[in-house]
């Protein structure tokens, strides 16, 4: 089979400078590129936004390794009111099926990997949903972790390089969660190492933690990067974060505890996504939220 490459609309850039990675250059750039596939393209723009290229994830999948956790005891409760500000939801088919209705419109980025619990080694994961059935749920993308540097990492690299065949071919991108464990440390050369790794096996985006030269992160990773949340931080520290993490070249965040463990999720959310999509700053997201957290008070006490 010949590959054909086309001509194709230029790139936006970062604040910084930094060219779209390659995965958004296939959709916006005027170089030659080999072009995807139509549904996976589509795919990709439903949770990286054309418009921006920039992405507000709602991450709700923490329940398959934690349990209930906090915030996250009822899932329909939780997600309703924050949905509508989300670009996409990322969640296990389970939550998805029991407590997102099906006429929400918002792009599903599935969990498909697990088998573990925090009661023993998280990095012994395997691949738990088929790609039948991530079709049948019309999920957007699929995700999965990986554990460079684990005592499970090769196993969690096979799993992502299936999944990788799996998605080509049926057309959904695969984003790769660098998880990391208590003896790994987070800095720009292990995440770094880990972000390439992702790429080189064909994942089509990463998910990954925010760190000190995080340009360099996102130079040498060749497809767009997601900023996790990961633990609950005071709310302007987890803004300063989105702001600094697209500041420097991520495409947006991935954010969960962040968010619905918040005072005030609803006011989070939109906090992030004034940052993420408005080009807000720090001081003006945090007005936002606090706007939002004064209303919610408000009519508490009137109710």
């Amino acid at each position: 089979m010949v590959l054909t490459t086309v001509t194709v609309p230029r790139p936006y850039t970062y604040s910084t400078g930094l060219a779209l990675p390659s995965v958004a250059a296939n959709l916006f750039t005027k170089e030659d590129a080999t072009i995807m596939d139509w549904g996976m393209q589509n795919r990709l723009a439903r949770i990286i936004k054309p418009e921006d290229g920039r992405a507000v994830m709602l991450a709700v999948d923490h329940g398959y390794f934690l349990g209930p956790t906090s915030g996250l005891e009822e899932p329909r409760k939780t997600i309703e009111p924050l949905l509508p500000y989300a670009d996409s939801i990322m969640l296990t088919r389970g939550v998805l099926r029991t407590s997102v209705d099906a006429r929400w419109d918002r792009p599903v980025v599935l969990r498909v990997s697990g088998g573990t619990s925090i009661l023993k080694e998280l990095s012994n994961e395997d691949i738990t949903v088929s790609i039948e059935d991530a079709i049948r749920v019309n999920a957007s993308a699929l995700a999965l972790s990986i554990f460079v540097g684990g005592e499970f990492e090769k196993e969690t690299l096979v799993n992502l390089a299936k999944l990788v065949d799996e998605g080509e071919r049926c057309g959904i991108p695969v984003l790769a969660v660098t998880a990391v464990g208590k003896e790994m440390a987070r800095d720009a050369r292990y995440l770094g190492l880990s972000c390439r790794i992702a790429a080189e096996l064909g994942a089509h985006v990463v998910k990954t933690y925010y760190c000190e030269d995080f340009e360099s992160v996102v130079q040498s990773c060749p497809i767009p990067v997601i900023i996790a949340g990961g633990k609950k931080t005071p709310e302007m520290e987890a803004l300063e974060l989105t702001f600094n993490a697209v500041k420097h070249g991520a495409v947006g965040v991935d954010m969960g505890r962040n968010i619905f463990q918040s005072d005030c999720p609803v006011g989070m959310i939109r906090a992030v996504r004034a940052i993420v999509h408005e080009k807000a700053s720090v001081e003006e997201a945090r007005k936002i939220y606090e706007d939002a957290k004064g209303l919610k008070a408000r009519r508490a006490a009137a109710s």
